[in-house]
């Protein structure tokens, strides 16, 4: 990333969460981006992998590890409980522990547990369950401040028998900080609320807007007309929200029915913005620019993610093409402005990127995890270690140089060597 959009992107980040060096508050980290913050990490692993700092079970669920404050906070199932955690972050010493019923139960996946990386702000803690329960918890105690179900009060879509649904996996897009307001693709599409605004104190509802369908993509705060913008990629289109109101101030199609799903985040480059899935649809880059951010390109060749949002860095995209269902996934890096695939690894299978010291850490769903220096020439990961036996979906979590690694029963933290 260059020292234009670093900047950019520090000024988005004051402006929706607060977190201090090292803290991976959010999905996606500091900036909701994949990029770490002021870490120091050596190009070499001892021989057999990192070192272990500890190691916790774990319930359902494919959220990650969020952690500030001094705490990580893990949000699993057990059970018919939604169970939010705060762990030490150096030795996983248990500190707190909350939870809520929930009746959610998974129609394409064995997994019932919540997909949403917990979001720290402040004192607080707020979370999105599988099932549609938002809930706020103070991040010293673990109090619940407040809580709504929001499947019950929305009228979320559900799927007809024998249609393939919406929500194949529940609720799973992590909602977004700007001021006072919680933003969240909450998918009415009956009660013009396919997108609602929440009172970070209270949980009261501030505003309603559009009749979109809920995806699995988290919204990302941006820029355009020098005006703050929130960018959604929703289950059939792209849209650019004020945050404010809930305006709508743009809308593209993106996305199809029946078995597909958006679930990659949104990332700015410069004055674009890109978005990726898979299914035939793959990926577009907009011009922020241009009233109604028209579209540059639309391709299903360039970078087509199923699910992992691409890493910005010195103005290209580093990403997943292909999906992990079918065939095996290349890991790529794109030139957006000419579409230009720079260079690929076939055969390399599905994973979740973080960006670091100027390094690509990456974690296959298989368990491996690679560090190499981050180049538009070549991969040439420089460590490798095999960290889950299980296969590893949540999205790791890089603080202080301690990496959070869950796969389907474990919760791993490994001490990272440093420079």
């Amino acid at each position: 990333m260059n020292r234009r959009c670093l900047s950019f992107a520090l000024g988005l980040w004051a402006l929706t969460t607060s977190a201090f060096a090292g803290d991976w508050p959010q999905i996606l980290g500091p900036t909701r981006n994949g990029i770490a913050q002021n870490e120091s990490l050596s190009e070499r692993w001892p021989e057999k992998g990192p070192k272990v700092a500890w190691t916790k079970k774990v319930g359902d669920g494919f959220a990650g590890v969020s952690v500030a404050g001094g705490k990580a906070i893990v949000f699993h199932r057990i059970d018919n409980d939604e169970v939010v955690e705060a762990v030490d972050p150096a030795t996983g010493k248990p500190l707190w522990k909350a939870s809520w019923e929930t009746g959610y139960r998974p129609s394409f996946t064995n997994d019932a547990g919540p997909r949403v990386v917990p979001l720290i702000h402040q004192d607080s803690i707020y979370l999105f369950g599988a099932g549609g329960v938002l809930a706020c918890v103070q991040l010293g105690s673990g109090k619940i401040v407040w809580k709504r179900d929001l499947l019950s009060e929305f009228k979320t879509r559900r799927p007809k028998k024998g249609e393939p649904p919406e929500g194949y996996f529940g609720f799973g897009s992590s909602p977004l900080i700007v001021g006072n307001k919680l933003l969240l693709n909450v998918g009415d599409d009956d009660n013009e609320a396919g997108i609602a605004a929440f009172d970070l104190k209270t949980g009261a509802t501030l505003w309603k807007s559009t009749t979109e369908r809920a995806s699995y993509s988290s919204p990302i705060l941006a820029e355009m007309d020098k005006k703050p913008i929130v960018i959604f990629a929703t289950r059939l289109k792209i849209l650019g929200v004020e945050p404010e109101t809930g305006k709508v101030l743009f809308e593209h199609p993106f996305g199809r029915l029946g078995p597909a799903v958006t679930a990659a985040n949104p990332v700015v480059i410069g004055k674009q913005f890109f978005i990726t899935a898979s299914y035939g649809f793959g990926a577009a880059f907009h011009d922020l620019s241009q009233p109604g951010a028209p579209e540059l390109w639309n391709s299903d060749e360039v970078l087509s993610s199923q699910y992992t949002t691409s890493i910005v860095h010195e103005g290209h995209l580093f990403g997943l093409h292909g999906r992990q269902d079918i065939g095996n996934a290349e890991l790529r890096c794109v030139d957006p402005v000419r579409r230009l695939v720079k260079w690929k690894q076939t055969d390399f299978g599905y994973a979740s990127l973080i960006l670091a010291d100027s390094k690509l850490l990456v974690l296959k769903t298989d368990g491996e995890a690679l560090l190499a220096p981050i180049s538009t020439t070549a991969f040439k990961p420089t460590a490798k270690a095999s960290l889950c036996k299980d296969t590893a979906r949540a999205l790791p979590a890089l603080s202080n140089g301690r990496l959070y690694v869950r796969d389907s029963s474990l919760l791993q933290c490994f001490e990272l060597p440093g420079r």
